[in-house]
């Protein structure tokens, strides 16, 4: 486990997501009973989770709808006085906004927990590089959806290539993934349920951009053994259906 102080500001950075690696990296900062722990509802459900083993209490933000991360104003919007930490999540393996969230751990005097691996354990470059020129190819071919963003200078692993279905949020996405599944292409639904609507961390929490998100996401696969015939196949399935849904 890594801890770092960045101008009198905790910093850590946990072996992996699990939620038994991030409460170790909440617990270690001294994170416990009574405090607060800003994370995102759009994507794994492992930081509430962590949060709420290290007896803290999670606070979803909501996220920026191009990049699914969190978005710095809303996290700032979510600071009390009882917050003592941000977990942010890299979505899909776009890279959160560490820089705006650092600085505004800085300035408010909080801890920041960070997924991250040890010991060196870096992806494979190569299947990197192979759903990154994956991604590349879908991105100048599908036509009707919106394809995923990625920020100036910010460096997109693509563990999900995750599209917007445009139209009327989750009937038209569902019936979009079913049209593609009868024609042989297999996408999955992003986030099926926003972590702050699951039972065991259900809260008032308004988040709008990431109901949004949730309701017309869908993940396309990008893996680095599929082949360039079955991606020109998904791009041309994906295009035939922009009238039909």
């Amino acid at each position: 486990m890594q801890q770092m102080t960045i101008a009198g500001r905790r910093h850590r950075i946990a072996s992996d997501t699990t939620a038994t690696a991030l409460r170790e990296a909440l617990v270690k900062l001294g994170i416990g009973a009574g405090d607060e722990v800003i994370v995102p509802s759009f994507g794994p459900g492992a930081p509430a989770d962590a949060v709420r083993l290290a007896g803290a209490v999670p606070v979803f933000a909501d996220i920026d709808p191009r990049t699914f991360c969190l978005d710095p104003e809303a996290v700032a919007a979510g600071i009390t006085s009882r917050t003592a930490a941000i977990l942010p999540v890299h979505v899909f393996g776009h890279p959160a906004p560490m820089s705006q969230l650092n600085e505004l751990a800085d300035r408010r005097a909080l801890a920041v927990v960070e997924e991250g691996t040890e010991g060196g354990c870096a992806e494979d470059e190569g299947a990197v590089a192979r759903r990154r020129a994956h991604a590349r190819f879908l991105d100048s071919a599908l036509k009707g959806v919106v394809v995923p963003y990625t920020e100036p200078g910010a460096h997109h692993l693509y563990h999900r290539y995750t599209v917007r279905i445009p139209g009327n949020g989750r009937p038209d996405r569902d019936a979009f993934a079913a049209a593609l599944a009868a024609r042989g292409v297999r996408a999955t639904v992003s986030v099926p349920v926003p972590v702050h609507r699951m039972p065991a961390h259900r809260s008032g929490a308004v988040l709008p951009q990431t109901e949004l998100v949730a309701a017309d996401t869908l993940s396309l696969p990008v893996h680095p053994g599929i082949t360039q015939r079955e991606l020109t196949h998904m791009a041309d399935t994906c295009n035939a259906l922009g009238g039909l849904i």
